[in-house]
């Protein structure tokens, strides 16, 4: 297991490694095409155990262990729990985060602010990472810069820089007549027919072109726009076919929301889209902790190692950064009902790609995965971290209400990932 020292990104790569509610399409601004590399987040919503996967503590007392047996990795001295052993299988891609730090242990505003890197506060909405993507770097290949899969997210909320950098929500892959209703025309209804009817409206446009004055005018025109270009865009609905993917590759990712999640997560990657956020939920375990994560867990075992696996395969790590993270972590000990409580001393992180360090531990917690022991990561740190890995100035103010805000206030990039 190689522990991460302060050293720089270059001795790294050395080392190591090359809808409903959502935004729906007349939102989408036509941006210029912006260049750089491609994120998915697999989001643990409720918060992942560091105890039941990352982060096993065999030595610690059974309250605080509980039963899930540590098995070794691909990496030499790096040991996941049994419930990720295809993820164990390939450490050697990872950098895992051991020593996550926070203090807000509420989950909405938790989420929003591991998604944003900003302290939720109740006058200002701050954006999340795809926002700012979106905002930065706009659309590529006529695609949406930012999609939440499988539903809307508040956590992904684009806040104050307004709706045209909003989530696209793409719906749940799963279902056996997936498809994307906003890039698709109603039930019946022919191209040609769309066509005319936008002519239609093109016409009737201009009759009242003498009277619309309103400033909003001009952006709604340019929604409308850029919802007939995605409707009418063969690669639009190519990027969206999910059903395309052989049978084989889908059973390898699980035919779940999470494994096909991330399967249409590396096809709109792949097409274009700079940054999709899988949400896989019930990690929230007050009871019944070890039942729910023996349930849930393979399957984001699946999903997030098929992801890893596919991407290198394709040539696209390289180029896009994976993370697996919640809001927070869960109670070292085990509670009177067999749970596990909110807990936001420490939990940890998993990342691959993008020039990362591969087979790489940063931080330790302490004996009972209760707060770092070393090399305390904070939620802001992240963020900046992967602000910079993306190419993006988080330094960057933005107009706010009444006064400028910074993309990251109080973070700094981790040296040990970025240099």
């Amino acid at each position: 297991m190689r522990l991460l020292a302060p050293i720089s990104r270059r001795a790294l790569l050395r080392v190591g490694s090359l809808a409903a509610g959502g935004l729906r399409l007349p939102q989408l601004l036509s941006a210029a095409p912006g260049r750089g590399l491609a994120c998915i987040v697999i989001f643990q919503s409720g918060g992942n155990c560091q105890l039941s996967t990352w982060d096993p503590k065999p030595g610690a007392p059974p309250e605080i262990r509980g039963s899930f047996q540590p098995l070794p990795t691909s990496v030499p001295g790096l040991h996941f729990t049994d419930l990720v052993p295809r993820t164990a299988a390939i450490a050697h891609k990872l950098t895992v985060i051991r020593s996550m730090t926070s203090d807000i242990a509420i989950h909405d505003v938790a989420r929003r602010y591991v998604m944003s890197g900003t302290r939720p506060r109740t006058e200002l909405n701050h954006p999340s990472f795809g926002a700012v993507l979106s905002k930065e770097f706009g659309s590529r290949n006529g695609l949406p810069p930012f999609v939440s899969i499988p539903g809307r997210e508040d956590s992904a909320e684009a806040g104050f820089l307004g709706s045209q950098y909003d989530q696209f929500v793409a719906g749940d892959p799963r279902e056996k007549d997936f498809r994307v209703k906003d890039v698709a025309l109603p039930e019946g209804m022919p191209f040609e027919e769309a066509v005319a009817n936008r002519r239609l409206l093109e016409a009737l446009d201009r009759r009242f072109e003498a009277a619309a004055r309103s400033p909003l005018m001009p952006a709604m025109d340019s929604f409308s726009k850029k919802a007939f270009e995605l409707v009418s865009s063969t690669a639009t609905r190519e990027a969206f076919n999910i059903h395309a993917e052989p049978d084989a590759l889908r059973d390898r990712y699980g035919r779940t929301t999470v494994g096909q999640g991330a399967l249409l997560a590396r096809r709109l990657v792949e097409s274009g889209v700079r940054l999709v956020s899988v949400y896989h939920g019930g990690y929230d375990t007050h009871t019944g902790h070890e039942p729910q994560f023996r349930k849930i867990i393979p399957d984001f075992d699946l999903a997030f190692s098929g992801l890893v696996d596919d991407l290198e395969q394709r040539g696209l790590l390289h180029t896009t950064l994976v993370i697996a993270m919640g809001e927070f972590g869960r109670t070292p000990k085990v509670n009177p009902a067999g749970g596990r409580d909110h807990w936001p001393g420490v939990f940890s992180v998993v990342m691959a790609g993008a020039g990362l360090p591969r087979g790489a531990v940063l931080g330790r917690s302490d004996a009972t995965a209760s707060l770092p022991a070393e090399r305390p990561v904070k939620v802001e740190d992240l963020a900046a971290t992967i602000y910079a890995i993306l190419g993006v100035d988080y330094h960057k103010q933005y107009p706010g209400p009444g006064r400028p805000v910074a993309i990251v206030k109080d973070g700094e990039p981790v040296k040990e990932l970025v240099g």
